[in-house]
């Protein structure tokens, strides 16, 4: 497996982060496709054998189950200090007021509830999951400046935001002398471009390493346009991702199977790749509920893309209204 280390930091990271949103107890939260504890174990077992050291969840995922799942089958297949835990914090755990957000006193106890279902004590990555309007943004990076100084944090990262509130979070902590965000967990494939504009160049300005989450479009640029899965059913979130370019999003899709079936390839593979090689990427986050799953987000690490595939895949984009800030 190839690494890279995450931006400017010193961490060394997979070429691929196996995002864990799909392990946690179906009954628990709004992710009823999720495997349970049995089901999701072989996976981590074959991601670690595959050298994908980087796994990534939060604590709102099956409402914290699956940071359980995770911390379980991490101290029973590998070493802590071989692994590279990441989890975030913001969306809702219970009712009523500090149950949610970017408080200091939401993100001091949802530090510790989280190193508690992880079972570590500590994370390598703490991300804010997304912007909170609400707080100042002071007072969040304030918070998680302590968490880093306590040692309960490596480094922190943020995910889906504008560029213009990622540069102001960067601003402030160099103001203040405050540790500062050193990756972007950001929405990234051939269905969603919008990234290319402003978030990315920042990135590559900034050294902050990217780690997009859904570069299969939640399995779309996987399969024909209408083909549907179980989960895309019942993935009330993902339903509001792909809505506005659908004539478009046929064609970018089209054009996956086309360079897929000339290559003699599966489509994830050509759509992993496209995102694997777009400049500032570090490490793409995947999806695995089916073995051949991890087996094709490795394949993708060897297929290079040419400009003439690139050109093809990209020519039927057309701009896309931003999603996945909420």
């Amino acid at each position: 497996m190839k690494t890279i280390r995450l931006g400017r930091t010193g961490l060394e990271v997979s070429r691929l982060c196996l995002g864990c949103m799909s392990y946690g107890a179906p009954d628990q939260g709004t992710h009823p496709w999720s495997l349970d504890e049995a089901a999701s174990r072989p996976f981590f077992r074959k991601a670690l054998d595959l050298g994908i050291n980087f796994f990534d969840t939060a604590n709102v995922y099956s409402a914290g189950t699956s940071e359980e799942y995770v911390g379980r089958a991490l101290a029973a297949y590998a070493r802590r200090d071989d692994v590279v835990i990441a989890t975030k914090v913001h969306g809702r755990m219970r009712p009523g007021p500090h149950g949610a957000g970017l408080s200091r006193k939401a993100i001091l106890a949802e530090i510790d509830h989280s190193l508690r279902r992880l079972g570590v004590d500590h994370v390598d990555l703490y991300q804010v999951h997304r912007w909170d309007d609400q707080v100042p943004i002071e007072e969040t990076l304030e918070a998680l400046n302590d968490v880093v100084r306590a040692g309960k944090a490596r480094y922190i990262g943020a995910s889906s935001m504008y560029a213009w509130q990622f540069a102001k979070a960067l601003a402030v902590s160099q103001a203040h002398g405050w540790a500062r965000f050193v990756s972007m967990q950001n929405h990234l494939n051939l269905l969603y471009r919008e990234e290319e504009r402003e978030m990315l160049p920042l990135c590559r300005d900034q050294g902050i390493g990217v780690i997009p989450w859904s570069p299969l479009a939640r399995g779309r640029l996987t399969r024909p346009w209408d083909e549907t899965s179980a989960r895309l059913e019942t993935d009330a979130f993902g339903r509001t991702l792909y809505t506005a370019a659908v004539d478009a999003d046929r064609q970018v899709i089209d054009a996956v199977a086309a360079v897929a079936a000339a290559r003699g390839v599966p489509r994830a593979q050509v759509a992993l790749a496209w995102v694997l090689q777009t400049p500032g990427v570090s490490a793409p986050i995947i999806g695995a509920t089916r073995p051949g799953h991890l087996d094709d987000a490795v394949a993708a690490l060897d297929l290079v893309l040419s400009a003439e595939e690139r050109a093809a895949l990209e020519a039927p984009y057309v701009p896309h209204p931003v999603s996945g800030h909420r």
